[in-house]
């Protein structure tokens, strides 16, 4: 009997779990990298996130090749074959690993198929095969709420909402809490204090970058040879792809960046491509940092009483609450959750996500162009500008789902579904938000200077020159109503809507289609 460990490229860590089962034996474990285009050609991808997975796996090869580990990297344009072929070669008739964080949707044959059975899962090709192969799943480490324990907690619940979840993950895992089990500051959630505006002539914390060495230069060299199935720049790739380097991004963040991230977490500033931001979740995404020590870390510096209570509380929602039940409730869910759109919205992504300069608003012109350089935007321009648009434009959920996944660095399957799909687009009906995150151009001239440089003005809603938040926004409440009656939420703001006249309306819907027509 030969046992092997596969690790995937989301899964680099010394504690993933298949490793560790094997320490005692690893001399005698082979173990498998497959760095493959052809399953990166599922999606045009951004250039830098290519280039940051496959810098990452190659760096933690030799990392373990160093430790005594017994590595293959196989480099091909079909990963399946590749681990056909080292399962083979190997004689393995073992093969431990994570469980895979993205095992809903899985490549086949390169297509995507969704799945949550055993006849067409992650392993489904091996089957194919005349391979006797026995396959032993271990707990994720890249979360900290596995989806056995996620499921335990739903069970029975009525409406499986963020808060209680957050609540429960709290006391799950003794953060912030007093001895009485009690919230530091008595309040769970502080994030009142969290919505800022940015001040004139705000002075951002300064960056932290890396020089790519000769391993990243040889990745970007490849990369720019499929540059035309790619999407984005490469010019400046100045990511970590290191666990040593990812840790130093963390200790920067908590030194320079913690202290007024809660503040002016929801801030947007021209020029500011990062603002007060962690900048972390491209490597808790790959396993170059676990959860818990981000948690920790960013706990013990509260402690030391260095920050304030509302920024360390912020950060430490977004990973203990947002990013633990996101991944729960992308394996709890129905596959039908997948194809789910409430307000059967089908137009197209417009040609301008691909391409910021054919953006006539300030504010997507800004989010797209940083994107485009970056791989990176925050979780408000996601939001507030990207969402938003998508929601009250039509775009179909499931091709902004798409592009969502493609453009950013840190976005995967199991992330992009729930958060796109339910948070963004409001496509599961409820499930997941409370009310539809739809908003008109008030919010982005609160919260930005974006509308200072547009050629739109946000207080208009019914010219040409007005603002397309404006008018799309309450199209977009005009054309569901009657759905958004049946929200509790939407009825204040359904009386606003009550009070325009039929003229006004008129020119609104006007507006409304022909931007859509022209998207």
């Amino acid at each position: 009997m030969t046992t092997g460990i596969w690790i995937l490229g989301d899964q680099l860590n010394k504690n993933n779990f298949a490793l560790l089962s094997c320490l005692d034996i690893k001399k005698d474990t082979p173990i498998i990298l497959v760095e493959s285009f052809n399953l990166g050609s599922l999606n045009t991808y951004h250039c830098q996130k290519l280039v940051l997975i496959w810098s990452a796996m190659r760096h933690f090869a030799e990392e373990l090749k160093k430790n005594g580990w017994p590595v293959t990297y196989a480099i091909s344009d079909n990963f399946q074959q590749s681990l056909i072929d080292w399962i083979t070669t190997h004689q393995i008739t073992e093969l431990r690993l994570m469980n895979p964080s993205d095992d809903r949707t899985i490549p086949f044959n390169n297509t995507i198929v969704s799945s949550n059975n055993h006849d067409r899962s992650f392993f489904s090709f091996l089957k194919e095969i005349d391979i006797n192969c026995h396959i032993k799943l271990f707990p994720n480490s890249n979360f900290l709420w596995q989806k056995e324990e996620f499921n335990q907690w739903a069970k029975g619940r009525k409406k499986l909402i963020l808060e209680d979840f957050y609540r429960e993950s709290r006391k799950k895992f003794n953060i912030l809490l007093t001895e009485e089990n009690k919230p530091i500051g008595g309040k769970w959630n502080l994030d009142k204090e969290n919505r800022q505006p940015p001040k004139k002539n705000l002075q951002t914390p300064p960056s932290l970058f890396f020089d790519p060495d000769k391993i990243t230069l040889d990745v970007i060299t490849k990369v720019q040879e499929i540059k035309d199935k790619t999407y984005g720049k490469l010019d400046n790739f100045t990511w970590a792809v290191t666990r040593e380097d990812a840790l130093k991004v963390l200790e920067h963040f908590i030194n320079h960046r913690l202290n007024l991230f809660g503040t002016y977490q929801d801030a947007m500033v021209t020029g500011e491509e990062f603002m007060w931001h962690s900048l972390i979740s491209p490597y808790v995404n790959i396993g170059l940092l676990q959860p818990l020590e981000v948690i920790k870390a960013v706990e013990n510096a509260y402690h030391k009483g260095d920050y304030p209570l509302n920024s360390v509380e912020g950060f430490i929602r977004q990973i203990l609450g947002w990013r633990e039940y996101m991944y729960g409730l992308y394996h709890h869910v129905d596959d039908d959750y997948f194809t789910s759109n409430w307000f059967n919205h089908q137009n197209p992504v417009p040609d301008f996500f691909w391409d910021s300069q054919k953006a006539d608003m300030n504010c997507l012109h800004q989010v797209l162009k940083q994107t485009e350089n970056t791989g990176y935007a925050h979780h408000i321009q996601r939001l507030m500008i990207l969402s938003n648009y998508g929601l009250v434009a039509g775009i179909s959920p499931q091709e902004l789902k798409n592009w969502f996944h493609s453009a950013f660095i840190d976005a995967y399957d199991w992330v992009m579904q729930t958060n796109v799909l339910g948070m963004g687009q409001f496509a599961d009906g409820g499930t997941l938000a409370s009310k539809p995150y739809a908003s008109s151009a008030n919010y982005i001239n609160k919260m930005s200077d974006y509308c200072k440089g547009c050629r739109y003005k946000p207080k208009e809603k019914l010219t040409e020159d007005a603002c397309p938040f404006n008018y799309l926004y309450w199209d977009f409440l005009a054309r569901h109503e009657e759905k958004l009656r049946t929200q509790g939420r939407m009825n204040l703001v359904l009386k606003h809507l009550e009070k325009m006249s039929a003229k006004d309306l008129e020119k609104i819907r006007f507006l409304a289609k022909k931007r859509m027509v022209n998207n």
